[in-house]
């Protein structure tokens, strides 16, 4: 008691915020250890300043921080705004790194994704009032939630980021004797944050407690018109009917549906199936049109076929079709464009037919190693954003293979999926069913590269002399 009254009677006489004071010269007398700088002529070390009120007035004996702790007072700040927030390894996902358009295809589906992008973008800049992001898994949604956060976090607002299974989970270990939070403290402070952001609603268990809560939180939220985010994968028509009322309201709430394909699925689609790392190397820089060494009416399809490659690639649209001899330059290129797109954020299948064929095959293999079935499979080919289909044969192909390959390629075509096509068979092997598909001028650009088998660099040296 004595050391705090001798705190108080320092900060009282040497604390004062009078000008006067702070002019006072420094010795090493008038300095005591404390929160605040050391060599501070205004806290002579101890943080804190007392009002200079007179006796009677409410602000009588208040202390304030010294200008000297502001810095540290807001880097601390700043700290405890990021641990409340939850977002942990969330703090990457910002609207910097989140691609507008996805792997979507369709035009519809790039639209609604731009269009939840717009809407969580201005949401975050003057949060005022609920946002709905509704999708299915993988579209992007929590992203947008979390970039949301971030933003928030960075004008140093409060935010919290939680996912409602999680936040139950917590809120039910406040029940807990040893529990570090109490439940009061908790659920205030989610119900009051000044941005919440309840990921994931509806895939909590829905039990009567749990329902309970979440309507407490909601309905509060609700009354006072607190800036909140909720995202969902569950039809709205399952939803307790109190809850329901609430996040339909369109007074207050603003509902986005995210019409996209998985971005997780499409990339551990790639993983699985794609051959692309194979050709890694091959890219628009390494491909050599060999003007050394071919005729120039070679190297005119070769020219043809890069520029055609390379527009291809900025802005896949409509079918690409490389035809050659083995060897001509074909699989490079369509590799290229693969890999070209791949570096700039978006799916690409690279798939060998006969690769594709076998991979769909194994889907009828009782000891095959995984659980995806035939349609799966399929599905997941046909539908890709970008399928890069090389060395197409179907000459000497099953009748069973036949009939999936063209399945393939009507399915593509008639759902307008940007499609490369490389193969070594003739216009005449195609058939009449085939060239009137892949040779149509509306929505394919056809290469026929007449370039020989390219041999490397190395064949034009002259031959080493054998010793005798």
């Amino acid at each position: 008691m004595e050391t705090l009254k001798n705190l108080v009677t320092n900060i009282s006489t040497t604390g004062r915020t009078d000008p006067a004071a702070s002019e006072q010269p420094p010795t090493a007398l008038n300095y005591f250890p404390g929160a605040g700088d050391p060599h501070c002529p205004r806290c002579r070390g101890i943080g804190y300043l007392s009002s200079d009120a007179p006796v009677g007035d409410p602000n009588f004996g208040k202390l304030y921080p010294c200008p000297c702790r502001l810095q540290e007072i807001a880097a601390t700040s700043n700290t405890r705004r990021i641990e409340i927030s939850n977002l942990g390894a969330l703090r990457e996902k910002t609207f910097q790194n989140f691609f507008p358009y996805g792997h979507a295809v369709h035009k519809h589906q790039r639209d609604s994704l731009q269009r939840a992008f717009d809407t969580a973008l201005a949401f975050a800049r003057k949060p005022y009032h609920w946002l709905l992001l509704l999708g299915g898994y993988g579209c992007g949604k929590t992203h947008l939630a979390a970039a949301i956060a971030n933003e928030v976090l960075e004008r140093g607002e409060e935010v919290v980021f939680t996912t409602v299974p999680d936040l139950l989970d917590h809120l039910r270990t406040t029940y807990s004797p040893t529990a570090e939070v109490r439940y009061d403290e908790l659920f205030e402070r989610v119900r009051n944050v000044g941005v919440l952001i309840l990921d994931d609603l509806g895939a909590e268990s829905p039990t009567p407690w749990a329902q309970e809560k979440l309507y407490q939180l909601l309905n509060h939220r609700y009354n006072n018109q607190l800036p909140t985010v909720i995202t969902t994968n569950l039809a709205l028509e399952r939803f307790e009917p109190r809850i329901r009322s609430r996040i339909v309201d369109t007074d207050l709430v603003r509902k986005v549906l995210i019409d996209a394909p998985d971005f997780r699925k499409a990339e551990s689609d790639q993983l699985e199936l794609s051959s692309l790392s194979l050709h890694a190397l091959q890219t628009f820089e390494t491909f050599d049109l060999r003007k050394a060494e071919l005729p120039s009416e070679h190297v005119k399809t070769l020219q043809y076929a890069l520029s055609s490659a390379q527009e291809f690639a900025s802005a896949p649209e409509g079918w690409l079709y490389l035809a050659g001899g083995p060897g001509c330059g074909k699989t490079h290129l369509a590799a290229a464009i693969a890999n070209e797109r791949v570096n700039a954020g978006f799916p690409a299948l690279f798939v060998t037919a006969v690769d594709l064929l076998d991979y769909l095959r194994d889907a009828f293999n009782p000891t095959s190693a995984t659980t995806k079935t035939y349609r799966d499979r399929f599905n997941e080919v046909r539908e890709t954003p970008l399928l890069v289909l090389d060395d197409f044969a179907i000459e000497s192909a099953t009748p069973w293979a036949k009939e999936k390959l063209m399945q393939l390629i009507d399915y593509r075509i008639l759902a307008k999926l940007p499609t490369v096509l490389t193969t070594s068979v003739s216009r005449d092997q195609l058939g009449d069913r085939l060239e009137s598909r892949l040779l149509n001028p509306s929505y394919c650009v056809v290469c026929a590269i007449t370039a020989p088998m390219y041999r490397g660099s190395g064949g034009n040296k002259p031959k080493r002399k054998l010793k005798n």
